[in-house]
């Protein structure tokens, strides 16, 4: 795939229609990781019910959910879906965040891109848009995150095929935008946006804020 310059009017168009999405929404950047954890095949709705239940229980910080056991753990986020597993990947990035960073997200966040990208994908559990969601939501930074909204709506527009690899897209978006943070979570959350109101299964295309691209 090469460079594309219609990625960023494809972004401006959407921000024109659709204006900021002040995502990820989380009160920390642990919260946002848990969140990352939680959504995998499941609706964010049912993530924020799992959420505001650790909330309730001031259980939504690294050394509380260490503490926990797993069947309470699974117990809380019940609403989210596979609540046994997920729970487990919870437990499993927690111990892996007192074993490698003394439980700091704070020196987390101050590993370089590539190694940490390396340990997260080591954490059971975590595979790449879990991992990059991460990345860009909590820790700031720039890596572009790919989801099955991403590969239906561009390549519905011809961009590439929906069967590309999830590393070759990354690439293909990250070679052809800007290397910022801000702009990666942004185009990222409107793309969400564009999926669910107009580039669903059935597409809804005479409205649809791409339309004249």
């Amino acid at each position: 795939m090469n460079k594309n310059p219609r990625l960023l009017a494809v972004y401006k168009e959407l921000y024109k229609a659709f204006g900021p999405q002040k995502w990820w929404p989380a009160k920390t950047r642990f919260e946002v990781i848990v969140g990352a954890i939680l959504t995998q095949n499941t609706s964010w709705s049912n993530v924020e019910k799992a959420i505001n239940n650790l909330r309730k229980a001031r259980l939504l910080y690294p050394d509380k959910i260490k503490k926990l056991s797993a069947a309470r753990l699974a117990r809380l986020i019940r609403p989210a879906g596979y609540y046994n597993i997920k729970a487990k990947r919870l437990k499993n990035f927690v111990t892996f965040l007192y074993e490698k960073y003394g439980g700091s997200i704070d020196k987390l966040a101050s590993e370089k891109s590539g190694a940490l990208r390396d340990s997260l994908l080591g954490v059971n559990g975590i595979g790449p848009e879990t991992c990059d969601s991460i990345m860009l939501y909590a820790l700031k930074k720039p890596v572009f995150v790919v989801d099955a909204y991403t590969k239906r709506i561009f390549s519905r527009h011809g961009f590439f095929k929906q069967s590309c690899d999830y590393h070759d897209v990354q690439r293909y978006f990250m070679a052809s935008l800007p290397k910022k943070g801000k702009l990666y979570n942004e185009y990222h959350a409107l793309i969400v946006r564009l999926a669910k109101e107009f580039c669903r299964a059935k597409a809804s295309c005479i409205l649809c804020p791409l339309k004249k691209l």
